[in-house]
């Protein structure tokens, strides 16, 4: 199915709006990635430039899988929505953690039929193209990224779940953090063993390696602030060297093992910028394999819709499957 992309036409409001009317919007482009949300670069006949999010359904690649009421309480249901981008923007702004400015939120619908947020158009690079292209020249970003994961995971929460729910006084579903993420795993490899014959072949074995590492993991009752979802490529690099956090909806309080197994997946080799001592070595070895059954099912879910780049995501699942059977005994 071919994707409706927003217009000048339809952006020209949402734009003046957020920027003023003393420039015309003369360019939109569709940026990669937003699986859930359009985003898209806004260039003005002044060449100043701003991003739009757009939270429309016709830009949401994923099949429904959760219901409405179940996203806010689950911790690992789909973070998106305005409400989850405003609680996460508001809170890392007073923590001094850099995020894109914001130059306008609208609910309305007036300038356009679905909820928007304009922010600043970060000059600059990821941090993920930086460190392919220049790793020295990264390494001051990752030191500061270091500082900025360090305000964060010693912001304590009340309680497990996403700062929209917890902050306004919500509780999460489930009785713990690695509760919700066991049962999830669980979920996790009956799906991939529906769609995989090879994890089907040894499922009952994976599922005993879950509920082992589960075993191990003991009760907890203090939470740091994670983005959820922290690669090199949902960080951006201003102008002044500093890093810059984006995509971040997922924003939740939860154990900060969690956050430090994404970093290790995706920094690699650069993770040692950013490791942490004194994490629980049995909520480590539980989340990685949690996190890699997450990362073939997301990626195969995603791929039963029309998302373009199906070799991407097929890499994903394919790469990370094989690191599920590496657990195997």
């Amino acid at each position: 199915m071919a994707r409706r992309v927003a217009t000048i036409e339809e952006l020209s409001g949402l734009a003046r709006a957020a920027l003023g009317t003393r420039a015309r919007l003369i360019e939109v482009s569709r940026l990669r990635g937003g699986t859930r949300k359009g985003v898209y670069r806004l260039t003005m006949d002044d060449a100043s430039t701003a991003i739009a999010y757009l939270w429309d359904d016709g830009e949401n690649y994923w099949p429904i899988a959760e219901s409405p009421a179940d996203e806010l309480t689950n911790p690992f249901a789909a973070a998106t929505g305005l409400d989850l981008f405003e609680a996460a923007h508001r809170l890392l702004t007073g923590l001094g953690v850099r995020v894109p400015r914001r130059y306008l939120i609208d609910r309305s619908q007036e300038h356009y039929p679905a909820d928007a947020v304009v922010l600043e158009d970060v000059p600059g690079e990821h941090l993920e193209a930086l460190l392919a292209r220049d790793p020295d020249a990264a390494q001051p970003v990752l030191a500061r990224l270091a500082d900025a994961l360090a305000v964060m995971h010693g912001h304590a929460g009340p309680a497990f779940g996403k700062v929209a729910l917890i902050n306004s006084g919500g509780v999460s579903r489930g009785v713990s953090g690695e509760q919700i993420a066991f049962d999830r795993a669980l979920v996790d490899l009956a799906e991939v063993a529906r769609r995989d014959v090879r994890i089907r072949a040894v499922r009952d074995r994976l599922e005993d390696v879950v509920r082992q590492l589960f075993a191990r993991v003991r009760p907890r009752a203090e939470f740091g602030l994670i983005h959820g979802e922290l690669g090199a490529d949902h960080v951006l690099v201003d102008a002044a060297g500093q890093p810059v956090l984006i995509d971040i909806e997922g924003l939740m309080y939860f154990d900060i093992e969690w956050e430090h197994v994404f970093l290790e997946l995706r920094f690699g080799e650069h993770y040692h910028r950013l490791e942490r001592p004194g994490l629980d070595p049995a909520r480590l070895m539980f989340y990685r394999l949690a996190m890699r059954l997450s990362l073939v099912a997301g990626p195969l879910l995603l791929l039963d819709g029309d998302f373009p780049d199906r070799a991407f995501m097929l890499h994903i699942a394919e790469s990370n499957l094989r690191q599920v059977l590496t657990f195997l005994p």
